[in-house]
């Protein structure tokens, strides 16, 4: 069954609807192809509105809600009843891996029947300690192993073309800063990613808190970094810093530069600090905890590290603040119109902190045929909050299927959702 999907297009296909004069308005969902931009000097200062405390109502999917597309795009239900289902790969043989974190789980999905859902699943590895992150290594040519990013450690498993459960136990590659809850203890998601020459792996490890002070404090130490170490866990190194909580990495299929989408912190009120994705410099400084999108300095901070106020470096694309933009994918696939091609997707969980609910929707960064962006991004899957604040579905992952539909994990619905294109 596919949903109506009626409202506005992205000007690829008709024509986009244009940016409030309100860059901080909120967008949860009923226009697909709505252009959001925020500039720096969008940003009020800190403490402008109160800090929120307003999780989702996270209710059953009503009888007549659908995930919103663009016009053309058809919305199909891949696979459901799983148990917190978060990041999601694509095998280079076709096949599904969708790491399950609350149980520990990797599991495996195959083929696709007439009505869109999968014809065919099994677990590949349990007893797995919050696993998110997946990675296929070497990433030309025919892997030879499947790595996951548990929250303590990256750990990987022999993998021929076609398995669906592990041949071998889990081997420990590289221990990590564990994490636990963020209110309990941490960011706990960790995603893993190879360079291009296969010669690097890339770790993003979340802050431990919200925005402590790290100086001193070993509860932070090589945490709110991307790690880069050699594929058998040797050469570790930090390879960028003050990225508060890297929850998606990608690595560009052309360029091999490094890209993050990265929950910024909370508490500062509804409108800061805004998420964001953008292409990572080695070496370069993001801000955390001290300042944050470029030189702003964190009032909790006040006067700390002037020297590292000009370093900081401005993200390429400015998210609403606290959409919670978890996995990040670049579309390579053919079925989706040209212009798409190359583009960033990214899932947007929903969060917390902000009065009235945003994030909730996968949105998509165009990137016009090049290795950048221009700061853009625009509304890709929505509508999974009510009209009255309910919240039924969180995307978590997404993932390019091999016919190249889009494939959106749900960890609200404990779901699949795939995304294909039929012009109609």
């Amino acid at each position: 069954m596919a949903a109506p999907v009626g409202g506005c297009v992205c000007a690829l296909l008709i024509a986009s609807t244009t940016a409030s004069a309100d860059p901080f308005v909120d967008f949860r969902g009923e226009a697909p192809g709505t252009v959001h931009r925020i500039r720096v000097e969008d940003l009020p200062p800190p403490g402008a509105t109160p800090s929120a405390d307003n999780g989702p109502h996270l209710i059953k999917r009503p009888k007549d809600a659908w995930p919103q597309a663009p016009a053309g795009f058809k919305v199909q239900l891949y696979a459901q009843g799983m148990s917190n289902p978060r990041l999601v790969r694509t095998a280079p043989n076709g096949d599904v891996f969708v790491t399950e974190s609350r149980t520990g789980t990797v599991q495996v999905f195959r083929g696709l029947r007439a009505d869109g859902r999968a014809e065919h699943s099994e677990t590949f590895a349990t007893g797995l300690r919050r696993p998110f992150g997946l990675a296929f290594y070497p990433p030309t040519g025919q892997p030879q192993w499947l790595y996951v990013a548990n929250t303590d450690a990256v750990v990987r498993f022999v993998y021929r073309t076609g398995d669906q459960r592990a041949r071998s136990p889990a081997q420990t590659v590289a221990p990590l800063p564990g994490g636990g809850l963020l209110r309990g203890g941490g960011h706990w998601t960790r995603d893993v990613a190879f360079s291009l020459d296969g010669k690097k792996m890339f770790v993003s490890v979340g802050s431990r808190s919200n925005n402590d002070d790290t100086d001193g404090n070993a509860a932070e130490r090589e945490r709110a970094d991307i790690l880069e170490f050699n594929p058998d866990g040797t050469g570790q190194r930090i390879y960028a810093s003050g990225i508060r909580n890297a929850v998606g990495i990608a690595v560009h299929p052309r360029s091999g530069e490094l890209w993050v989408s990265v929950n910024e912190r909370d508490e500062l009120g509804d409108n800061l600090v805004p998420d964001y994705i953008t292409h990572v410099k080695e070496g370069g400084f993001y801000g955390w905890p001290w300042f944050y999108i470029g030189d702003h300095q964190d009032p909790s901070h006040r006067g700390k590290h002037p020297e590292l106020r000009a370093q900081v470096i401005v993200p390429d694309v400015l998210l609403q603040p606290h959409v919670a933009s978890l996995q990040m994918t670049f579309y390579e696939g053919k079925q989706f119109p040209e212009p798409y091609r190359g583009d960033v997707f990214a899932a947007h969980h929903g969060s917390w902190n902000r009065s009235v609910r945003t994030g909730y929707s996968v949105v998509r960064v165009p990137l016009q045929k090049t290795t950048r962006a221009s700061g853009e991004y625009e509304d890709f899957l929505t509508g999974f909050v009510t009209r009255g604040g309910d919240v039924w579905g969180r995307p978590v992952g997404v993932t390019v299927a091999a016919d190249g539909a889009l494939l959106v994990t749900d960890d609200g619905g404990n779901c699949i959702w795939r995304v294909s294109y039929d012009g109609r």
